[in-house]
């Protein structure tokens, strides 16, 4: 096990941090609450998290600010110190974002997350102090001020990496879940009873079946956001509410109606045979 790999399982078990991160966490938490908030952070309109794209803005100001800092010369100062303010300008929406995805985080992501937060909060600082020392013409001063930023950035950035490609977080939990292509009987109608709830599964997908006013839904039943148990939401205008964070997706498309959820729930065709069974297939494009 590399120094690295060290680190971060040092992070993951180390529970003194909850004594911190979670009341941070719970204030993020209740200030987004509202879903126009909940929708804009959460990346709803475009399809996938905000934060990702966010991001690249102040890391590539920074990384190129550093670059004019010591291969650009004299001439290059002006460049520089216009991408640092680039830099710091762009980084307040990305750790906003940042920090709605990182309150629905519990256990070892939540701890991982909360460093990765402070490292680039370092950053942020860093370069504030460097762009000020630039003003007051304390170029070496200010070099040096942005490439600390830079390594904070950088441990920062391995450690967000980890929370999306090591732990998942804000992966799209029905991603490889692949339903029927032909119709399939999956359950007995009689199973299926106005404002209950049925639970099945077919070529290994979880299957939730319901009814509301009379109409027949289908849909993947754990939540595409971090793995909710739909079967356990309750049904509220016409949408299927997580019972974990509260994302909404609508019975009749899954369109996701409320955040923090980012992509439609996976919804499938449904019919009733003749001899009273429910059968259901992909969505035919």
């Amino acid at each position: 096990m590399n120094i690295l790999h060290i680190l971060i399982d040092s992070l993951e078990h180390f529970k003194p941090l909850d004594k911190v991160a979670d009341p941070v966490a719970a204030a993020v938490s209740k200030a987004v609450q509202p879903r126009h908030i909940r929708n804009t952070l959460s990346g709803a309109a475009i399809g996938h998290s905000v934060h990702p794209v966010l991001i690249v803005v102040p890391a590539g100001a920074w990384l190129m600010a550093s670059f004019l800092d010591f291969a650009g010369g004299r001439n290059s100062r002006h460049a520089a110190g216009l991408l640092v303010n680039v830099g710091l300008a762009s980084a307040v929406p990305a750790a906003v974002t940042g920090l709605h995805d990182w309150s629905d985080t519990q256990g070892k992501e939540r701890r991982v997350g909360f460093v990765h937060a402070v490292g680039n909060s370092v950053a942020l600082v860093l370069y504030g102090a460097s762009s000020i020392a630039r003003v007051k013409d304390h170029h070496a001063l200010g070099k040096l001020l942005g490439l600390a930023g830079l390594g904070s950035m950088g441990f920062s950035a391995y450690l967000g990496g980890h929370l999306a490609y090591g732990s998942g977080v804000n992966v799209n939990r029905t991603a490889w879940h692949e339903a029927p292509t032909e119709w399939t009987r999956v359950a007995s109608d009689a199973d299926v009873v106005e404002g209950g709830r049925h639970t099945t599964e077919v070529n290994g997908v979880p299957i939730l079946l319901l009814r509301n006013d009379g109409k027949l839904t289908a849909m993947d039943s754990v939540c595409n956001h971090l793995g909710g148990p739909l079967e356990d939401g309750t049904v509220k205008d016409g949408c299927i509410v997580c019972p974990w964070h509260q994302s909404m997706f609508r019975l009749d498309d899954g369109k996701n109606y409320r955040g923090p959820a980012s992509v439609p729930q996976p919804v499938f065709e449904t019919r009733v045979t003749s001899d009273g069974f429910i059968e259901l297939r992909q969505p035919m494009s």
